[in-house]
């Protein structure tokens, strides 16, 4: 269970997923909220996709909570129709709607991809006391709870009060083959600047307007070569982004590249990929850059922190600070050649850590009722 396929980091997991469950063992359903997304096209075509749009609302009479108890009816009919054995619902949305289902013989097995104190008042804005409440009853009865770093995992434990040992850590996998196949596809022509790459959403906790601060600041730093930076996504701060870039920076540039359904081009040929959020749960996009060997520029924030163990994998920068962006970015400049053994260990690490076939048959070993 997903809510789209527009293409973020838990949309490409779930793609993942459903392309390496071993068939033998499972017959695996895609259940969506919404039919939409550039990633419906990699869907395996013997997976089954059922949508809550797909069946318009039959009472047009407006009441808080009518959508939620008709996405629940709705799934409830999909699990029996579909004789459904094991429900794997990822992100707290499709978990609030799978815990309310009056199917207790028909385990679930739920994702927290995100640290729940920062993303679910971010996300939520009506009634957020009857939801943590929903959702604290939905874990608790989840034959199993996935976190997808081990921040995210303390994060629920305390925000839910979960018992921290019922949630297992499950990093997001990399299929390293797939990823080099997507970078063959033609890329946004560059020139000589030193060209950086950002990806995500932009809303303030990806932190887009730090990343375009630090470049102010180096507007007159002369260790610094022109930067050109590709923006790649779209999202409510756009146009606010564009105009505030115009106005500001004259030396270097960004170039909005808008969103992007496949943005591994754009990663391979950019001599470094920044990532300026606020929290992360596990940035799938930095575990792209690492198996493109991409050079990463980030903050330490959220699970990120955690991908890097013996030997230095990211360049860091401090959340919510463009001076620390800016420092980040000109030690990259002025020493490109320190960047090489971080990816070689970025390398390593996503070969040793987020293999994903190992990390399939873990959360098969979950899903088997």
């Amino acid at each position: 269970m997903i809510s789209s396929m527009r293409g973020g980091g838990s949309e490409q997991q779930v793609l993942l997923l459903l392309r390496h469950l071993d068939r033998q063992r499972f017959e695996p359903h895609l259940y969506l909220h919404e039919r939409i997304g550039d990633l419906l096209a990699g869907i395996p075509e013997d997976v089954r996709v059922h949508a809550f749009d797909d069946v318009p609302l039959r009472n047009s009479v407006y009441f808080p909570g009518r959508v939620y108890r008709a996405h629940v009816r709705h799934l409830q009919n999909v699990v029996d129709e579909q004789f459904i054995d094991v429900i794997y619902d990822r992100t707290f949305q499709m978990t609030m709607v799978a815990g309310a289902i009056n199917r207790p013989l028909v385990p679930r097995v739920s994702t927290i991809v995100s640290p729940p104190e920062h993303a679910f008042p971010l996300v939520e804005k009506k009634f957020l006391w009857l939801k943590h409440r929903r959702l604290t009853r939905a874990y608790q009865a989840s034959k199993g709870i996935v976190a997808v770093s081990d921040l995210a995992a303390d994060s629920a434990a305390k925000f839910y009060g979960l018992d921290r040992s019922r949630i297992e850590t499950i990093v997001n996998p990399v299929d390293c083959q797939y990823i080099h196949a997507l970078a063959r596809a033609p890329a946004p022509k560059r020139d000589q600047r030193l060209t950086l790459v950002c990806v995500g959403r932009m809303t303030v906790e990806k932190g887009q307007q730090d990343l375009l601060d630090a470049l102010g600041l180096l507007e007159e730093n002369p260790l610094v070569p022109p930067i050109c930076l590709w923006l790649v996504g779209d999202g409510p701060l756009r146009s606010e982004l564009e105009s505030w870039s115009r106005a500001a920076l004259k030396r270097h540039e960004v170039v909005f590249l808008s969103r992007m359904a496949n943005p591994m081009p754009a990663i391979a040929t950019a001599d470094a990929l920044v990532l300026p959020s606020h929290f992360e749960g596990m940035p799938n996009v930095v575990l792209e850059a690492f198996a493109l060997s991409t050079p990463v520029i980030a903050t330490r924030c959220g699970g990120t922190v955690e991908l890097e163990l013996d030997q230095p994998t990211i360049q860091w920068a401090e959340p919510k600070s463009p001076a620390s962006l800016a420092a980040a970015i000109t030690q990259f400049a002025t020493t490109r050649e320190a960047a090489k053994s971080r990816v070689e260990a970025a390398r390593q690490l996503i070969t040793t850590r987020h293999d994903v076939v190992a990390t399939t048959r873990r959360i098969e070993t979950l899903l088997t009722p």
